[in-house]
């Protein structure tokens, strides 16, 4: 497994070894070992299974506030996505600062984001399934949200036509206006 840091703190690339031969493929997706050699330590206790039907569904930007944080590990298991973790904890030298990365079925690759990211995707093909562990509970009163097209962030999803976004991610504050409790280096 390979784990690489990206240019926002704590948001990291986790790339699995894939072992090959004439039946197919199999990875190790998650090993508590190699990413506490990696320095993150972290006890999952919630798997979450997205399905997206249509090519251009945006789902996000997403967190929940403390003490209900999470972190989470996101994969792509089914065709391909741009997914999108952003930086909200106060006094962060990259706050408002994002980092986007295609997930997909055929790259295998996963996007670790620690508490304090704002995370969100967008599928980029039809029968997207994305898969992601947490490591706290799913909590509605503590559930938050950042509006994907955020002048402030200006984030370059890879889309040339308006997604398709729900009715509560469309009615998301923009970052200056948004609820959140995060604070650098706490």
């Amino acid at each position: 497994m390979k784990i690489t840091k990206t240019k926002l703190e704590g948001v990291m690339i986790v790339e699995p070894v894939v072992f090959c031969d004439k039946r197919g493929w199999f990875i190790e997706s998650y090993s508590q070992a190699m990413f506490r050699a990696a320095g993150i330590e972290v006890d999952f206790v919630q798997d979450n299974h997205s399905y997206s039907k249509e090519k251009g569904t945006l789902r996000g930007l997403h967190y929940q506030l403390n003490p209900k944080a999470q972190v989470k590990l996101v994969r792509c298991t089914t065709g391909a996505i741009f997914d999108v973790a952003v930086d909200i904890r106060k006094g962060s030298p990259n706050y408002g600062n994002w980092i986007g990365i295609e997930l997909s079925a055929e790259n295998k690759k996963q996007l670790y984001i620690p508490k304090g990211f704002a995370h969100g995707f967008l599928t980029l093909t039809d029968d997207v399934e994305v898969h992601y562990k947490v490591d706290n509970q799913y909590a509605l009163d503590y559930d938050r949200g950042i509006r994907w097209d955020d002048p402030a962030l200006n984030i370059n999803w890879p889309i040339h036509y308006e997604p398709i976004v729900s009715d509560k991610d469309q009615k998301a504050p923009l970052l200056k206006d948004a609820d959140h409790n995060f604070v650098f280096g706490k």
